[in-house]
């Protein structure tokens, strides 16, 4: 399986700093635009600033450019237990494209798992938001992380918090506690054009405060990065494709206009050796904005859902494929096709039915998947969308309340959720041949564990066996929620690797 992938994904877009992601709607980042905001949620000039023609001129829009986001780029240091088995920036990369070492790279990792606890596991990039300390970055950057260190332009280092992470969109949210940074503004990432010039800032291959410039080549890409990694369970992906130079360590960096204001993080590239090929990818200001927006103010991210299963009609390869499997007649073109619907779904309570095509969302024109996810993926639970839609060849417009993946029309905070939720993983009885095998009396299996959950920090991942928590024996789910629900404070957690070590380390229940 291993050799296959290998040989299939170097043809795939696929990039390994991962991104994924999706631009918010403009009327969304544009309230209270004359409040005097002194945060990241400072506004920008709402038109761009392209550069001109005289390469004199053009020079110039770059050095203000490059001077201005320099200083507010940082480097991210991924600290990780040696027994967590997590894969670092690198180890993606030989996964995806195999390893260009030619084998240095297993030896590579083998060094790093067995390196002292005061040598990073892997590092990248992130972007100051805002004078008191907040970072953004990606997820896969501080994902399995017991420790996250910041270093500056100026080699100051920091001890960060990570205030939250969401796989879904490839964002992380840091803070180091400082005061009076330099940050960068956000720009509106809806009204970038094909063909403006760029700077990629972040710190690619070991080498600190790097500026790389190029056009916007591409706007809404879909790459499948997310989905094919496995680690977001609802991915939204509409790239901003550039053809500035990313390489690995720019992941968390800064994509910038000329006037220095951010566009975009750098997230991805498309290659098939690993490095530069003149495709890199970065996840749009608007959705990145909206991202930690929640992150800040509910602790987790508010996404809704419009309950709908669906049929890429772009997508000539998928059509014909549903066509073959339900020996239907579906025609390829703009829209997105409805198929189904899931619980609670509230496009079906609106009335659509299967066989709709769906069109626009508000006034987001829908051409395909990625469209609907951005014009879905950027609103919250409760708020209403106008879809409209083709049935019988006739349109038709529908209000749509959105909802949460359980049929909620409100927003939730960090108190709302599950003991499983909060910290990010799941857990089935040990069968009694496991038990025979590793010579156990309990033990519940570890599933569908998060990166950046807490389970996570402390190096378990699917299939490793929790035997005691707070030093009582669990069995089940709902012995692990029994112990934790309510429970405050430091939580102790015994458990068996893949490799029979056992090992005790411990987490603040969030």
């Amino acid at each position: 399986m291993k050799s296959t992938l290998k040989k299939l994904l170097p043809f795939a877009v696929v990039g390994v700093i991962s991104g994924a992601t999706t631009v918010g709607t403009l009327q969304y980042f544009n309230h209270d635009s004359n409040s005097p905001d002194q945060s990241y949620f400072t506004k920008s000039a709402p038109n761009v600033s392209f550069a001109g023609m005289n390469s004199a001129a053009v020079g110039d829009d770059f050095v203000k450019a490059a001077k201005t986001t320099v200083p507010a780029v940082v480097t991210i240091k991924n600290y990780q237990s040696r027994s967590g088995n997590r894969a670092s920036e690198q180890d993606l990369f030989d996964f995806f494209f195999g390893d260009p070492f030619g084998g240095r790279g297993q030896q590579r990792q083998r060094q790093q798992q067995q390196a002292p606890d005061n040598m990073p596991s892997g590092m990248g990039s992130g972007v100051i938001i805002s004078p008191d300390g907040y970072i953004i970055s990606n997820n896969h950057v501080v994902a399995g992380a017991n420790k996250l260190e910041v270093v500056l332009s100026n080699k100051k280092s920091y001890i960060a918090t990570l205030v939250g992470t969401d796989p879904n969109t490839d964002i992380s949210l840091l803070k180091i506690e400082e005061k009076g940074l330099p940050y960068l503004n956000f720009a509106n990432s809806d009204n970038i054009e094909v063909g403006q010039w760029v700077l990629a800032v972040g710190n690619p291959l070991g080498l600190n405060s790097t500026v790389t410039a190029g056009i916007v080549s591409a706007k809404g890409r879909g790459i499948g990065i997310l989905s094919s990694q496995g680690k977001a369970a609802n991915p939204i992906e509409s790239f901003i494709q550039t053809d500035a130079a990313i390489n690995p360590g720019n992941s968390g960096g800064a994509l910038v206009n000329t006037n220095g204001d951010l566009i975009g993080i750098n997230s991805a590239i498309q290659s098939t050796t690993g490095y530069y090929q003149g495709y890199g990818f970065a996840v749009p200001s608007n959705l990145a904005r909206k991202i930690i927006e929640d992150i800040k103010k509910f602790g987790i991210v508010q996404r809704g859902f419009l309950g709908v299963q669906s049929l890429d009609l772009s997508n000539d390869m998928q059509v014909a494929a549903y066509n073959r499997e339900k020996k239907a007649n579906i025609k390829a073109g703009s829209g997105v096709y409805v198929t189904g619907f899931g619980d609670n779904s509230g496009a079906e309570d609106a009335g659509l039915k299967s066989g709709d095509i769906i069109t626009k969302i508000d006034n987001t024109v829908v051409t395909d998947f990625a469209d609907l996810s951005v014009a879905i993926g950027s609103k919250r639970p409760g708020d209403k969308v106008a879809v409209t839609y083709l049935r019988n060849g006739k349109e038709n417009t529908a209000t749509v309340t959105l909802r949460d993946q359980k049929g909620g029309t409100s927003t939730r905070t960090k108190a709302d959720l599950s003991v499983t939720e909060k910290i990010g993983a799941e857990f089935e009885p040990l069968s009694d041949r496991i038990k025979t095998n590793f010579g156990l009396s309990s033990g519940v299996t570890a599933k569908n564990v998060s990166e950046g959950g807490e389970i996570a920090k402390i190096g378990i991942v699917d299939e490793y066996i929790i035997m005691e928590i707070n030093g009582k024996p669990v069995n089940s789910q709902k012995d692990v929620e029994k112990i934790l629900d309510k429970y405050s404070g430091n939580v102790s957690v015994k458990f068996v690797d893949g490799y029979g070590q056992i090992y005790t380390r411990g987490f603040k229940m969030p």
